[in-house]
C-alpha cells in the first residue's frame, strides 16, 4: 500500500498561474487576511541563493508570488545567449520550491505592470538592490506596503556559475 500524499503539497505545475488567475486566486486570500509577498528576476540557473532569497522572502508574508522574466526578457537584459534554460523550466523549478506560492510569467523588462496588477502588500528584492532603486517600490509603499532589500548571499551568481562552466575544459569532466 503506497503512503497518501499529503493535501498540502501542491503540485509545481498548478502554482505556475497566467495573471487573471492569479488576481482571482489572491482575492479570497486577501480577504481572509493574508499578506501577499511578491519578488521577481530570471532566475536562469536555480542555485542555493536563489533557494535561501525565497525562503527570507517567502517569510516576509503569508504567500509568496514571483514574477518570471519570460524568455524574451531574458534576452533583451541579459544578451542573445540567455537564457539558458526557456522560461517553462524555470518557472516549474520555482514552483517546486516550497516556499514559492504562485510564479506568473512578465514579458516587459521590468515588473512594474505586473506589480500594479497583483498590488503586493510587501516587496523584496535581494540585497544588490536598494530600496530606492527597486521598481515598484514607489507603489507599494504609497498604497502602505512594504519594500526590502534582503541580504545578499555571497558567492551564488548564475553569471559567475556561467563564467566557471565557460573555463572548464574537456578534461575537467
Amino acid at each position: 500500500m503506497s503512503p497518501e500524499r499529503p493535501s498540502s503539497i501542491k503540485p509545481a505545475r498548478e502554482k505556475v498561474v497566467p495573471l487573471g488567475a492569479l488576481l482571482a486566486e489572491l482575492e479570497p486570500l486577501r480577504a481572509a487576511g493574508r499578506r501577499v509577498v511578491f519578488t521577481n528576476g530570471c532566475f536562469d540557473i536555480l542555485h542555493p541563493g536563489h533557494i535561501l532569497y525565497m525562503e527570507d522572502a517567502r517569510n516576509c508574508g503569508d504567500l509568496l508570488v514571483v514574477g518570471l522574466n519570460s524568455d524574451d526578457s531574458v534576452r533583451r537584459l541579459k544578451g542573445p545567449t540567455r537564457p539558458l534554460n526557456p522560461q517553462e523550466d524555470r518557472a516549474v523549478q520555482l514552483a517546486g520550491l516550497a516556499s514559492v506560492d504562485y510564479v506568473v510569467y512578465f514579458t516587459e523588462d521590468t515588473p512594474l505592470d505586473l506589480i500594479r496588477a497583483v498590488k503586493p502588500d510587501v516587496l523584496v528584492k535581494g540585497g544588490d538592490w536598494t530600496v530606492e532603486n527597486i521598481v515598484g517600490a514607489d507603489f507599494v509603499m504609497a498604497g502602505g506596503g512594504k519594500v526590502h532589500s534582503l541580504p545578499f548571499r555571497q558567492g551564488y551568481s548564475t553569471t559567475g556559475l556561467i563564467e566557471k562552466i565557460r573555463t572548464l575544459k574537456a578534461e575537467d569532466f
